[in-house]
């Protein structure tokens, strides 16, 4: 390990010789070049989007041209939405940076501990700076989450939140980022403190853990503070699902269906779950007429039949010189809640309507689960998590051979301390921002592959015509653009296109 370090410790040292405004700006330029970049493929596909196309041959039993059209509008206005939102990030970012914004916050944070007689608390000093950057980043990222969803999404019919939801989903994530962050960098910076030299084998193995321990929490006890998880009522459905694991081996607990409904009409379905209690999660969106509310609706329709039956008029008991007046009153509220009721059952009945009309039959979200199912039996998942933890490795080798070095802060005037804190954001933020994105770009690529494969899965259990199904009813329902700029596809895209998996469906079911 020692010698790990030490040739590490090598290889960058030439960082030493550098200027320490010409790494900050060298650093900065680099940031630079990767939005530059981001931005041309994101021209290119929006380029994509203007250009008139009519339905491929492979949709046309799903989708009308009309239908193409929508898909390409709510295309062009995320791409538009994005890249206004992703320019005034990257504007923000620098001008704070170019301002000395860090060694401020820090000197601030500081300051506001030595008011209670904390005086050189590396540990509460980096929970102040982070709590400050979290409410900062919450309340600046609000407007823009606010016109995503209530614009944008709203003007498309996707979204469902109302604003009630949103403010409180909005508190409780912030909540849940206090309650997970302070605490595992409070001991991240303490181990790095008192770990001495393999204090980064110690680091890696506590954020190891605790991803672990997230990662098994999540699902079970987060999630569902933000969601409703309903068990997967009894049914051919549920019976399929039960079969399909039990001829593959799938260790299935339990099956959930969540009310996705109620803030987006997307879809989307997965599993988790550690070695022998796995746990199936499907939107109800995916499920084609489904509702978490079947047996509350029968409830509610039964209340308004007793709201409709006429109560005894009041109006009997009280004085004629009144009658006249209260009689007008009467007739308007009773209009007014007519006309209440009359939106009512209107609201419910286009809802009804959407969920017919939307959503994937019991052996086409079988299908989608085969496939889901296809990445555990190719182990896809296990495979991930390895590549994962040895990368978290080796930025933590590579983070232990820098973080020593008076230039990195210097570089962001930080010529009096060095806190861990500052250290971490500096190297996984900025020097290992080209590694960053190589390794991205390599993940992404293997995720494709791993797609075909699940599907190829799919394929050889019997269930790949209705897995063409479900991703064309899927592209259809979620308002995907079916074409796409290959440049910024093989770079952006964890899955392959629609075309292409229907391409490689089709010729997987001929051999």
């Amino acid at each position: 390990m020692v010698f790990l370090i030490s040739t590490l410790e090598e290889c960058f040292s030439f960082l030493d010789k550098i200027e320490p405004n010409l790494l900050f700006y060298g650093l900065l330029s680099f940031t630079l070049i990767v939005s530059i970049w981001e931005h041309y493929l994101s021209y290119r596909q929006y380029c994509n989007y203007k250009r008139h196309q009519t339905v491929p041959d492979e949709l046309a039993d799903v989708m009308t041209n009309q239908e193409l059209d929508k898909a390409r509008s709510y295309a062009i206005d995320k791409m538009r939405y994005n890249e206004i939102h992703s320019i005034f990030n990257e504007v923000e970012s620098t001008v704070l940076l170019l301002i000395g914004i860090l060694p401020w916050l820090w000197s601030t944070s500081g300051n506001i501990l030595l008011k209670y007689d904390y005086n050189n608390h590396e540990i509460l000093q980096s929970a102040l700076f982070l709590s400050i950057t979290m409410i900062y980043s919450t309340i600046s990222g609000v407007p823009w989450s606010y016109y995503y969803h209530f614009v944008l999404e709203e003007k498309h019919g996707f979204n469902k939140q109302t604003i009630g939801f949103f403010i409180k989903d909005t508190i409780k994530k912030l909540l849940l980022t206090f309650v997970l962050t302070l605490p595992i960098f409070s001991l991240l910076i303490k181990i790095i403190q008192i770990g001495g030299d393999y204090f980064f084998v110690y680091a890696w193995l506590f954020i190891t853990i605790m991803s672990l321990i997230i990662a098994f929490i999540y699902p079970n006890y987060i999630a569902p503070l933000f969601d409703r998880y309903d068990p997967l009522r009894e049914g051919e459905l549920r019976s399929s699902i039960e079969k399909l694991a039990e001829k593959i081996k799938f260790p299935l607990a339990k099956i959930y269906v969540v009310e996705g409904s109620a803030r987006s009409a997307h879809s989307n379905a997965y599993f988790y779950g550690f070695f022998k209690a796995k746990r199936i999660v499907l939107y109800d969106t995916l499920i084609k007429g489904y509702s978490l509310h079947k047996d509350e609706d029968k409830t509610d329709k039964g209340n308004k039949l007793d709201e409709t039956k006429p109560e005894k008029n009041e109006e009997e008991t009280k004085p004629i010189e009144t009658s006249k007046l209260e009689t007008e009153d009467n007739t308007l509220t009773h209009r007014k809640i007519s006309d209440d009721k009359k939106n009512t059952v209107d609201e419910d009945q286009k809802t009804a309507k959407e969920k017919t009309s939307t959503g994937c039959e019991s052996d086409e979200v079988l299908a989608v689960l085969c496939h889901e199912f296809g990445h555990w039996f190719l182990s896809h998942n296990l495979v991930n998590l390895c590549i994962s933890f040895v990368n978290l490795f080796l930025v933590f080798s590579i983070f232990a051979a820098l973080f020593k070095r008076t230039i990195l802060y210097e570089a962001f005037a930080f010529t009096q301390t060095r806190p861990i804190l500052i250290g971490l954001l500096i190297i996984f933020q900025y020097v290992l921002s080209p590694y960053f994105e190589v390794f991205s770009f390599a993940l992404t690529a293997l995720s494709r592959r791993f797609e075909f494969q699940a599907d190829h899965f799919a394929v050889k259990l019997g269930h790949g015509d209705q897995l063409g199904r479900a991703l064309k009813k899927l592209e259809k329902d979620n308002m995907s653009y079916p074409f796409s700029d290959k440049l910024y596809a093989t770079y952006h895209y964890s899955h392959p296109t629609l075309l292409e998996r229907l391409k490689a469906v089709k010729s997987m079911k001929q051999k």
